[in-house]
């Protein structure tokens, strides 16, 4: 598992193009339901302080998922049914952020004001796909 520093500093490129599609639109976070199925929510992911997170509402059925089974899969959303910009995903675990300090950190780096009574998790990376739509071709990059 790496941080988002660490993803960056292992392949520049790859992360570049990741940050880029997480912060065009919402993007999508499939979490695991406690009958073990996927259950699949729209968010706002953030990169910053060399770090992936999410705020949420306490009561959200997603940051239940995640204290339960820490395992995530997360995908930017696209243009079109054409791919728009291209793809990425990228598949980890969530920590619970309970760190005051590292909170009020966050807090000042969030794309947005997030509210005092949301919660914070920090979304590890095991695994990270862009794919990109050329014409015809289609180019894959993957980490690790």
């Amino acid at each position: 598992m790496a941080t988002w520093a660490e993803f960056a500093a292992a392949t520049p490129d790859l992360a570049a193009f990741g940050a880029g599609r997480l912060a065009s639109a919402v993007a999508y976070l499939a979490t695991v339901r406690p009958d073990g199925g996927p259950r699949v929510h729209p968010f706002t992911p953030i990169v910053g302080l060399g770090r992936l997170y999410v705020y949420m509402e306490p009561t959200s059925p997603k940051g239940h998922d995640l204290r339960r089974d820490s395992r995530y899969a997360l995908h930017c959303g696209v243009e079109d049914t054409g791919g728009g910009k291209g793809e990425f995903a990228l598949t980890g675990r969530a920590t619970l952020i309970e760190d005051a300090a590292l909170r009020q950190q966050l807090d000042g780096a969030a794309s947005y004001q997030p509210k005092p009574h949301y919660i914070v998790f920090e979304l590890s990376i095991d695994s990270a796909l862009a794919t990109h739509y050329d014409g015809a071709a289609i180019n894959r990059q993957r980490w690790p």
